[in-house]
């Protein structure tokens, strides 16, 4: 239980200050482990039912949270989320998901341009709240069919479509979560059960991440807006060269070290922003 509590607090440390990041690892481990994707995905939902509330919670208190944005997405995130969590214990959807990773990397690298570079490589939508909705309903189904994926899909698109601060957002889609994580649950439990979820590194998990949960709000909070806007960026760029490594079958070594280059160049980058003046977001 320690290294699930470990790997835990890590993914929330990670999660919580970029607004992604738990779902992801967790279902990864998970998945290295030897359990399917049900099971996955299942036990890390369970697992972000826990964290998921610590973490907003914590947000709520540094006041990270939009609730006008919280509601506009969260509710349509976790109708998207049980629906996914049903569908999925009857079918693959791999080409979905590598289409989604695909449009989600060309987010990413706008994101490090507007935050990085002070540039838009994509023309400037702006919706008003009510209009924000499909990013719930799509970021919850692709969460729940892919073991995590709220955090990559809601964030950088809300940054996109959207002025907030980039801590609003994170704290925003962490605390919205807690909804997905709980309509994704409930949507495996009608699909199939417990899906023989690993109870015990779920306990382990949520432990590691509500311990951390206030640390990561704090920090996002106090964080310089454009590095984190950068550094969300990139890990956009991480996750999903993740999801398309495996869904076109990418040998591991290769996935692993384009994720190195990607976080060696975002690194640079942050550290280029830090050194200089802040650019217009």
């Amino acid at each position: 239980m320690t290294v699930f509590a470990l790997v835990g607090g890590m993914a929330q440390f990670v999660d919580g200050t970029l607004g992604m990041g738990f779902g992801v690892t967790s279902a990864t481990l998970l998945t290295v482990l030897g359990y399917g994707a049900v099971a996955a995905s299942a036990g890390t939902h369970a697992a972000k039912v826990g964290t998921c509330f610590a973490s907003g919670v914590s947000h709520w208190r540094e006041g990270n949270v939009d609730w006008r944005v919280l509601v506009a997405v969260g509710l349509p995130g976790a109708f998207g989320a049980f629906i996914g969590a049903v569908v999925l214990t009857n079918i693959a959807l791999d080409r979905a998901r590598l289409w989604m990773a695909v449009i989600l990397f060309i987010l990413g690298i706008s994101i490090i341009a507007r935050f990085g570079f002070g540039k838009s490589l994509i023309p400037a939508v702006r919706l008003r709240t009510r209009n924000l909705w499909p990013i719930g309903l799509f970021g919850g189904f692709v969460d729940a069919t892919g073991g995590g994926g709220w955090g990559p899909v809601a964030t950088p698109s809300l940054m996109t479509v959207t002025r907030h601060a980039p801590h609003r957002i994170v704290g925003t889609v962490s605390a919205a979560e807690f909804l997905v994580a709980v309509a994704a649950s409930m949507g495996f439990l009608v699909g199939a059960g417990d899906s023989g979820v690993p109870w015990l590194a779920v306990l382990g998990l949520i432990i590691g991440g509500v311990i951390v949960a206030p640390f990561a709000a704090r920090f996002a909070r106090k964080a310089p807006t454009a590095p984190l806007g950068v550094a969300v960026g990139g890990m956009v760029l991480v996750a999903n060269t993740a999801v398309m490594a495996a869904v076109l079958g990418i040998p591991g070594l290769v996935a692993a070290s384009l994720a190195i280059v990607e976080i060696a160049i975002t690194t640079a980058i942050v550290i280029r922003v830090v050194r200089r003046k802040p650019v217009p977001t």
